[in-house]
């Protein structure tokens, strides 16, 4: 997983419209990156809906939010539209920037091992570096947790 201080990956990926967006397409803007595993399981709407309601904070300080998760484009469309999202969704179903996130690796859930997305959130300057990672990510309160480390 890459860590605060590195160079974040520059990615490209397709949007719940459907659009190709790229980190380098934000420049000069704060991004709040995060990885989620699933749309419309508890905690990835509860994850969701925490940043989607704090978004114009996150806005007025300079921050625009992306997701990723390796749903579809159509089911990401769903998910937005059900709980009215206003950021980025971007479906990476081959695993593409997930993994050059490191955000792909073991997990074990009821005793077994498996391979699976690591809910993780990075926060990236203005410049593409990595400001802040958040491996433990608190899903029903991830914006006051991200603010709170922040100081804003």
């Amino acid at each position: 997983m890459l860590q605060k201080g590195e160079k974040a990956p520059d990615f490209k990926g397709v949007n719940q419209q459907g659009e190709i967006i790229s980190l380098s397409d934000f420049r000069g803007k704060r991004v709040i990156l995060y990885f989620y595993p699933k749309d419309n399981t508890p905690g990835c709407t509860a994850e969701a809906c925490s940043l989607n309601d704090s978004r114009s904070y996150f806005l007025d300080k300079g921050f625009v939010i992306i997701g990723v998760s390796p749903d579809s484009v159509e089911s990401h469309q769903r998910f937005d539209a059900k709980y009215g999202l206003s950021f980025n969704l971007i479906s990476d179903p081959a695993k593409a920037i997930i993994q050059a996130y490191g955000a792909w690796g073991e997990k074990k859930n009821y005793g077994k091992t498996y391979m699976g997305l690591l809910r993780t959130t990075f926060v990236i300057s203005a410049d593409g570096i990595i400001e802040e990672v958040f491996p433990k990510v608190d899903t029903k309160k991830h914006a006051e947790q991200i603010i709170e480390a922040l100081g804003i």
